[in-house]
């Protein structure tokens, strides 16, 4: 069950976004799982069902309302299924955000080619600069966004030396691969094709996506940017877990540049440091593997 406190200070807040003339009631909060460093709920209240994520508001300040932002983002772009958000906040020291809670249901038989063919119209949505407006998190880790007109120096300049250097601080990178590492960035130009700013979720592996009830995918847990299409689509083959259909059907509809496969080592070196700023151990070694690839 939730905290009294912030059980009375959710019902508030809940009727206050929802503008409702009768307060809203939580009737039952059931713990789900939700990841390394959230709490997740399952909220059943007296204006329906809705989920709810808890963290702490000191280590992660602002991490939910700019996740709020993110699912508007790919929801004003209606094309892909995303979680109605509601609204964020903070109560003492415990962030919240509460959002639309999408109950699970069976595939259809179209699933994979229909998930392709919303992620290719959402790499469609453009803007005239790679990034965002404000910063944002990937997990637990900040994420920069100021705007470059250049993917590579946007690549190279937030994504990956802030995390080289963090993770070489933490003494989990040593200074040959960091050099590796800046050697790469300096080719970057000539390595990644140009193409107009896309909107990716910017965290789209297995974990991240569900089957709703109508058999369609739903994406949660964003780290939306506008970045380099091929970012989301390595992501997708990092941990696996995504049928062939799909990327057959993405690329009828919206093909990659020649190349896209030699370059997903490139572009999963950035989640790759994010883990080994997060886990160290065997991500060192993934690091070390992909920068081979290009030097």
């Amino acid at each position: 069950m939730l905290d009294f406190t912030i059980q009375q200070e959710l019902e508030k807040s809940l009727t206050r976004h929802l503008q409702l003339s009768v307060k809203l009631q939580i009737i039952h909060a059931e713990r789900i799982h939700g990841g390394d460093i959230n709490e997740t709920f399952r909220m059943d209240t007296s204006q329906g069902r809705y989920f709810l994520k808890l963290n702490d508001a000191v280590r992660h300040p602002e991490m939910f309302a700019r996740e709020l932002c993110g699912l508007e983002e790919l929801r004003q772009a209606e094309v892909i299924s995303v979680p109605r958000p509601v609204c964020s906040g903070a109560i003492g020291n415990r962030a919240f955000l509460v959002t639309e809670f999408v109950e699970k249901g069976a595939a259809a038989p179209d699933f994979w080619e229909n998930f392709a063919a919303s992620v290719a119209r959402l790499h469609q949505q453009t803007s005239p600069w790679f990034g965002l407006p404000a910063s944002n998190y990937i997990g637990s880790i900040k994420q920069y966004n100021t705007p470059y007109s250049s993917w590579a120096v946007f690549y190279a300049m937030n994504r990956l030396l802030p995390l080289a250097k963090m993770a070489y601080d933490s003494h989990r990178l040593d200074s040959s691969l960091m050099q590796r590492l800046e050697s790469v960035c300096r080719r970057l130009p000539e390595l990644f094709p140009e193409e107009p700013p896309a909107l990716l979720h910017g965290d789209l592996w297995s974990g991240n996506f569900l089957v709703s009830t109508g058999g369609r995918a739903c994406i949660f847990d964003p780290a939306v940017y506008y970045g380099h299409r091929e970012m989301d689509m390595a992501m997708t083959r990092l941990f696996g877990g995504f049928d062939t259909r799909f990327y057959y059907t993405y690329q009828a509809i919206h093909p990659l540049e020649q190349g896209w496969q030699e370059r997903l080592p490139l572009c999963q070196l950035y989640p790759l440091l994010v883990h080994l700023n997060l886990f160290g151990g065997s991500y060192y070694s993934d690091v070390k593997d992909a920068l081979e690839q290009f030097n």
